[in-house]
């Protein structure tokens, strides 16, 4: 199988494991998916597409450098925007892009990043449509193990905008304060009163960070019933980000 179809394959099959509406993470046309073709180019699902049930058809390949400039944009219409997303298509025959196609630009962009996954799951935005504190309380701390194997030691967190190209504007400018003060890009990007963005070398990274991030806000939510929950300490969350044991774990899992 070549590159670029084993790359299809893979998209198509997070999309699905992604959509499933048994798992509450994205309903109908919630949510897209995108991954790295080149240099150049990327794919991302189409506009008004499902990801449970999303096809080969659907999904559009896009030019980098058509989309990255509206990360510097001023203040663009609908109708601008709608163009620059129809500009970018590598070929015309093909349906619009999804309005986030510039976020992925922007985050396929990054260094090791391949796959993008944008969904909106239930538990997770119960968080989201909180209210500050339990929101940054959610991306800031870490409460177990494995969130910190699968979603990093800290999340992004954004505050609502519209969606669109200034949502990506705001996800590109939260992720930089993330990497300079990190030294390393995000596993999870969190949008207020929206949803959830996980971001990878590998579809299994992304679909491991969607699923543990929805497991989290479970617990999250119950153990704030109870009078939680509890964040590890710094310490902690530093030892298990660190461990070799955790690193190789990682590895095997293809996080």
């Amino acid at each position: 199988m070549s590159d670029s179809l084993e790359k299809i394959a893979k998209l198509l099959e997070l999309s699905h494991d992604l959509g499933r509406e048994d798992r509450g993470l994205a309903m109908l046309g919630e949510g897209n998916t995108s991954c790295r073709l080149d240099a150049d180019t990327f794919l991302v699902k189409a506009s008004g597409s499902s990801l449970a049930t999303l096809r080969e058809d659907q999904l559009v390949a896009c030019r980098f450098s058509a989309l990255l400039p509206l990360l510097k944009a001023g203040e663009m219409t609908d109708g601008e925007v709608e163009k620059a997303l129809l500009d970018s298509r590598v070929d015309p025959a093909q349906p619009k892009p999804s309005v986030e196609a510039v976020f992925h630009a922007y985050l396929l962009a990054l260094p090791g990043i391949e796959v993008v996954g944008h969904t909106h799951p239930v538990a997770v935005n119960q968080i989201l449509c909180a209210g500050d504190g339990p929101s940054h309380r959610f991306a800031l701390e870490r409460r177990f193990p494995d969130e910190i194997v699968c979603c990093g030691a800290k999340s992004v967190l954004v505050p609502y905008v519209d969606p669109g190209t200034i949502l990506a504007q705001a996800i590109r400018e939260e992720t930089e304060k993330f990497v300079i003060a990190e030294n390393r890009p995000p596993r999870v990007i969190l949008l207020q009163s929206h949803g959830f963005i996980a971001i990878g070398a590998t579809t299994g990274s992304v679909l491991a960070a969607t699923l543990m991030a929805e497991k989290t806000a479970q617990i999250f939510t119950g153990a704030s019933a109870l009078g939680g929950p509890v964040a590890l300490t710094p310490k902690h969350v530093a030892r298990i980000d660190t461990r070799p044991d955790e690193h190789y774990r990682q590895r095997m899992l293809k996080l």
